[in-house]
């Protein structure tokens, strides 16, 4: 079994439903669509290998494959392996990002969409950065998700759920990064600022690095609409986040950053 947090496996095996996170709320839309945008600007062509590092059940991996990627996906958690491994259109197989199977330089993507918000220990991070250069051949690409440091204030504070009595929590979390388990809430993590994350990409060696806000000013709008509601605010959201992508002014009002670099 691969070592991971046992609050963070319990979390996604008992109290959080991956496999519909990105279609189930209008932020969820938001965030997919994007993220397969942002991606497909830097992929390769059709028949490149993909390395879905923490893809879970396969969302990531299911569109990749659709387009003519060769995907292996590589989870953590058995539950998600064993769901995404139905799906049948690509490789599925426990595994942990710090410790990867794969040959030196045998791939020519390497995807971490989900694995260094659960690393809460700057080294680790480091360690499936090293382990994702490590994987992926020289001019390959690596791409990374970070959790912005602000997106639980924007969550939370735009919801009306911040008050006197909690807010040392989202005080603390600014400061440090560090997001403890919730019983109602998500689970241990790691929030990045994007100046932050860019260097954790520069320290393992990455060139051509660009960091990029995803979801854009629209997300928390998105989180709290009515389901009737988000078609009429999609394209909007998306075309603001486009335009304002890596503006640093306006980049943590993203709840997500992408990360890319080049081996």
């Amino acid at each position: 079994m691969v070592e991971l947090d046992p609050l963070i496996r319990a979390f996604y095996a008992e109290r959080y439903v991956e496999d519909d996170r990105l279609a189930r709320s209008g932020h969820g839309r938001l965030e997919f669509l994007r993220t397969q945008e942002l991606i497909r600007r830097c992929l390769p062509g059709p028949g490149a290998t993909v390395l879905d590092v923490g893809g879970a059940t396969g969302v990531h991996a299911r569109w990749l494959a659709a387009d003519g990627y060769a995907v292996t996906l590589v989870d953590p958690v058995e539950e998600h392996v064993a769901k995404a491994a139905e799906v049948g259109t690509f490789a599925a197989v426990s595994g942990d990002a710090r410790a990867l199977a794969q040959e030196d330089g045998s791939v020519d993507v390497t995807l971490l969409l989900g694995p260094l918000y659960h690393l809460v220990e700057a080294a680790d991070r480091a360690q499936a950065l090293a382990e994702a250069r490590r994987v992926t051949r020289t001019g390959g690409l690596v791409v990374a998700a970070g959790i912005s440091r602000y997106a639980g204030l924007l969550e939370y504070g735009t919801k009306g759920l911040i008050a006197e009595d909690n807010l040392h929590q989202f005080v603390e979390a600014l400061a440090t990064g560090r997001n403890y388990d919730e019983p109602d809430g998500f689970t241990n993590a790691y929030f990045h600022h994007a100046d932050e994350l860019r260097g954790e990409f520069e320290r393992v060696g990455f060139s051509d690095i660009d960091v990029l806000g995803v979801e854009g000013p629209a997300a928390a709008t998105l989180e709290h609409s009515a389901p009737e509601e988000v078609p009429r605010l999609l394209d909007s959201a998306v075309l603001l986040a486009r335009l304002l992508e890596n503006d640093p002014r306006t980049i943590s009002t993203s709840f997500h950053f992408l990360a890319f670099g080049r081996v």
